[in-house]
């Protein structure tokens, strides 16, 4: 049994009996522990454990559902286990979201920076939306991408004024809403989980959640109507992720982050 899994055993008081590996572990290590007491609990390695606490802790404050963080040291966090049949919630999304974004910071930014895995995620404070995207979300991977692709991002990212609002209400942000990170049960969300939170513009998390998936009309019904222009600005949000994948991933989202960059004219 792998030592992230004693370890996790250990900060519960407990002794490890069985341990699988879960799916979703690409950046980080993750592991469903029973322990020899029959509980369970669900154990993730990385860096960055104490960061993801917080913004749990965060999500719960809400509140939405989420995991309970169970235990947490500098390289493990053992969170509770959530039931999951996979089935849809798109009802429910809408309104855990529409609550999640209910909540407003003072400013757009993050307290911390964070990373997914290897790759940094710049935060700091910003009055400025435009500029916080194209500074920290845009302009940071342009030393990282080929250089047809760098001259297009830096453009776009000189043109945000005239894209993106000045001062859209800085709502909480899961920052990483995908499928993958959004358990559900019984046709309701029973658990947001890898959150990477800052507080932006709402739209963030409604282009990330758009880009590998379509939501259902019963989240538009109770998250509620899109913004004006939401559209035209949703390939400028998803190029965040797209250019994630890219430098995660390697040159199989090239395409897809060309496309973004084509639909956000340029």
């Amino acid at each position: 049994m792998t030592a992230i899994a004693q370890a996790g055993a250990a900060l519960l008081g407990g002794r490890l009996a069985r341990a699988a590996p879960l799916a979703g572990g690409d950046l980080s290590s993750l592991f469903r522990i029973t322990l020899e007491d029959g509980r369970h609990a669900v154990v993730k390695g990385g860096p960055m454990v104490r960061h993801e606490a917080a913004m749990l802790g965060k999500l719960a404050a809400v509140p939405v559902p989420t995991p309970a963080v169970l235990a947490v040291d500098d390289g493990i966090l053992v969170l509770e286990e959530r039931p999951a049949d996979g089935g849809p919630a798109w009802a429910d999304l809408g309104a855990v979201l529409a609550r999640l974004h209910g909540v407003r910071g003072a400013a757009y930014g993050w307290d911390a920076a964070y990373a997914f895995g290897p790759l940094p995620i710049a935060n700091g404070w910003s009055r400025d939306w435009p500029a916080f995207w194209a500074e920290h979300r845009l302009r940071t991977h342009l030393p990282y991408v080929p250089a047809a692709l760098a001259r297009r991002l830096d453009g776009l990212a000189a043109g945000l004024g005239q894209s993106l609002p000045r001062q859209p209400p800085p709502v909480l942000l899961h920052g990483d809403l995908w499928a993958g990170n959004i358990l559900t049960a019984g046709g309701r969300v029973s658990g947001l989980i890898d959150p990477a939170c800052y507080f932006g513009h709402c739209e963030v998390d409604l282009a990330m959640l758009a880009l590998f998936d379509r939501p259902a009309a019963a989240f538009a019904d109770r998250y509620g109507a899109p913004e004006a222009g939401a559209a035209g600005r949703r390939p400028i949000y998803q190029l965040w992720p797209a250019l994630v994948h890219l430098r995660l991933f390697g040159a199989g989202y090239r395409g897809l982050v060309e496309r973004l960059l084509g639909a956000a004219g340029v």
